[in-house]
């Protein structure tokens, strides 16, 4: 085993002997450009980017244990690369090391449409995974926003707008394949819809952002495409109002798709982008999925609540042209955020609370944000206490950004102290390591340590995530 410098990283000849190694079993699949390697470093948020020193480009997962292999052996760190979406910081290398990047491994391995579920590499992206099912009458639902790649979907434990009727990534991933920190390779389970043989290593690997091991194969659950959907937009005369019609909506038993809040000023970016002209006032954009006569039934009575909380004309439609516009609207926030403030750089983030405080939280939130002097529209997963703020900054002025810091340790601390949690699905990352002190006892925290460490005694495996 070679040494390791004081710095964390690994030392030169280690480090050289790797990218020999690596040239060797993938030729031009191993890169060391200077841009190759910085487009591989985090570039979505304010945590500094920290490329790592080569990038793989795996095809089997017979590559990809080759690879961890002789990184082990090194005790030269791995980070695993899916498309780059993520916000925490979750791709970069803070100690060096080697990106394994997975967009190569992109072939749907298998489908059984008759059991709903289907085998993937980790590198297919969602959007290409829906395009391929098309066909079969099925669907995969998770939808991020983001064209994310399925395994770094399943890594962060990712959700998104169908989280309120089909769950997140954690319930949605029947199995996975796994390359050990080791070099060994792991199956989790088989495609039976539920076992209880042994501990659920599915779920340990689901949400551990890279840190355990690299996904090489993932076995997803499906859905069939519905008869008929129904989508629209309900405005509201606060965000006070739209989160109790939320909650209203769901006590009821309406079997609501997608509940997504927009607050006004978001509202407002939405339209400078898209010129979707919607009132510039809070609102709902709201989906449901069945059958024809089912779907306008659902529509009718959430537009009845909604009036009985001041909010409409819930307006409604189920012609598939008329929803694909809106849900891009929906999808394209983050860009529209851009139109509030041209030239500044988004901050993303994210808290969730359980749904009774998410009206609270969120109030509260816009109020710290006008107090601060920051720009940051809200918008919220809002049928599962998720929501957003996309802040608007100016990197190069050093007071805005002491505020902006500050105000997003005020709020994750009030999502804490409403029983939420720091994050609800962009994940840890470096991001917001820290906060996991606060929001998990020790023993919690110590337990979670230990576990690292047995799986991952060297500490290669995405090193400095998560864990501090």
């Amino acid at each position: 085993m070679t040494k390791r410098v004081e710095n964390g990283r690994p030392d030169s000849a280690a480090l050289a002997d790797v990218i020999s190694g690596l040239a060797a079993l993938l030729g031009t699949r191993l890169q060391t450009s200077e841009a190759l390697r910085f487009q591989h470093a985090n570039m979505a948020t304010s945590v500094n980017r920290e490329p790592p020193d080569a990038v793989a480009f795996p095809q089997t997962t017979e590559e990809v244990v080759a690879i961890v292999r002789l990184c082990a052996s090194h005790r030269v760190p791995v980070i695993p690369y899916g498309t780059g979406t993520s916000f925490e910081g979750h791709v970069n290398a803070p100690f060096g090391g080697v990106s394994v990047d997975c967009s190569l491994m992109n072939r749907v391995l298998a489908v059984h449409a008759e059991d709903l579920d289907c085998v993937v590499e980790p590198g297919i992206t969602r959007k290409a995974l829906n395009a391929h099912l098309r066909d079969t009458g099925l669907f995969f639902p998770v939808d991020p926003g983001a064209d994310a790649s399925i395994g770094g979907m399943a890594s962060t434990r990712a959700s998104g707008t169908n989280a309120v009727r089909y769950g997140t990534m954690k319930d949605n991933v029947l199995a996975l394949t796994v390359v050990t920190p080791e070099g060994a390779l792991v199956e989790t389970a088989h495609r039976a819809r539920k076992s209880s043989a042994g501990y659920d290593l599915t779920r340990l690997f689901v949400g551990a952002e890279g840190t355990l091991g690299i996904i090489t194969s993932v076995t997803l659950r499906l859905q069939g495409i519905p008869e008929a959907i129904s989508g629209g937009v309900c405005p509201f005369p606060s965000v006070e109002a739209a989160c109790l019609a939320t909650i209203a909506t769901i006590q009821s038993g309406i079997p609501v798709a997608r509940i997504e809040l927009l607050d006004a000023l978001q509202v407002r970016a939405c339209n400078l982008h898209s010129g979707i002209g919607l009132p510039e006032s809070p609102c709902l954009f709201v989906e449901f999925h069945g059958s024809d006569a089912g779907v306008v039934e659902q529509s009718e009575r959430f537009a009845e609540l909604a009036a009985d909380l001041g909010g409409g004309p819930f307006t409604w439609a189920t012609a598939a042209e008329e929803r694909t516009k809106l849900w891009q609207t929906r999808h394209d926030v983050y860009w529209a955020g851009f139109k509030l403030r041209p030239g500044a750089k988004t901050i993303p983030t994210d808290v969730c609370v359980p749904i009774s405080r998410l009206a609270e939280c969120v109030v509260a939130t816009q109020a710290d944000i006008a107090e601060s002097r920051l720009v940051g529209p809200i918008v919220g997963h809002v049928g599962d206490g998720n929501f957003h703020v996309g802040l608007l900054v100016d990197e190069d002025d050093p007071a805005e950004m002491v505020r902006v810091h500050a105000f997003m340790e005020r709020l994750v601390r009030r999502a804490l102290s409403m029983e939420g949690t720091c994050t609800g699905e962009h994940g840890v990352g470096q991001g917001k390591a820290k906060y996991l002190r606060e929001e998990f006892p020790a023993a919690t925290l110590d337990l979670m340590g230990r576990i690292k460490q047995a799986i991952d005694p060297l500490n290669i495996m995405n090193p400095g995530k998560i864990l501090l």
